[in-house]
């Protein structure tokens, strides 16, 4: 099956020219003019029309739950509006709940993301810890393509990711090759801060940014941890 882009003008991240894209199964097999084209090729017509990279959106969440409410959008209507903007891919986020198994997570959010209208890939949440979370922690990076693991230093209680969590999850991820990434907030703090508003009660929305003030913050939201080659 093959796809020719003919007359569009190609943008990429140093040029902009016109060419002509040919596609073969999918992927890009020739870029030019006066190309070869195949017999059985589609041909679209893109004169004065742009055509470049899709974009990936490496941090979505839909239809995530999450402590009593669910995303908005799911998995067709938000990657629908992606397409819409010109985003191709997203990475979204399987989160475990503590004591819950990873694969069986993974396979949950995979479910959901079967009816996706964008290609797909995702990181997945370490919540909790014991030696089943390491090994499966090889398997989703051995068999199913996970290269990179989610920690949040916030939400105590719920999914926070204490400091020998993230020793143990860190170490695993170094022998693994994949990257740990941080929801990078001091969850204590920001929970000791929830209480002392509680007691006044504070319990509206205005106390959120209030409970969740520039001090919590150990490094910038969603801040991404490199470990060393040992």
């Amino acid at each position: 099956m093959s796809l020719l882009i003919k007359g569009g003008t190609v943008v990429t991240h140093a040029d902009t020219y016109r060419a002509d894209i040919l596609c073969v199964d999918g992927k890009i097999h020739a870029i030019g003019t006066d190309l070869e084209i195949p017999a059985d090729c589609e041909i679209v017509d893109a004169s004065e029309q742009l055509v470049m990279p899709g974009g990936i959106d490496p941090h979505t969440h839909m239809q995530l739950p999450f402590m009593g409410t669910v995303a908005s959008e799911d998995f067709y209507t938000g990657t629908a509006a992606a397409l819409a903007g010109g985003t191709t891919s997203i990475i979204d986020f399987v989160i475990p709940q503590p004591g819950q198994s990873l694969l069986e997570a993974f396979e949950t959010w995979q479910g959901w993301a079967e009816k996706a209208a964008t290609d797909f890939a995702f990181h997945v949440a370490i919540t909790w810890w014991d030696e089943s979370v390491k090994e499966e922690m090889g398997t989703l990076v051995r068999e199913h393509g996970v290269n990179s693991f989610k920690h949040f230093m916030a939400y105590k209680g719920a999914i926070m990711a204490t400091d020998d969590i993230l020793v143990e999850s860190f170490s695993r991820c170094l022998e693994l090759g994949a990257i740990p990434t941080v929801h990078a907030e001091n969850g204590e703090l920001v929970y000791h801060m929830q209480q002392k508003l509680l007691a006044q009660g504070m319990t509206g929305p205005e106390a959120h940014p209030l409970s969740d003030h520039p001090r919590s913050k150990a490094r910038p939201p969603a801040a991404r941890f490199v470990l060393p080659a040992p």
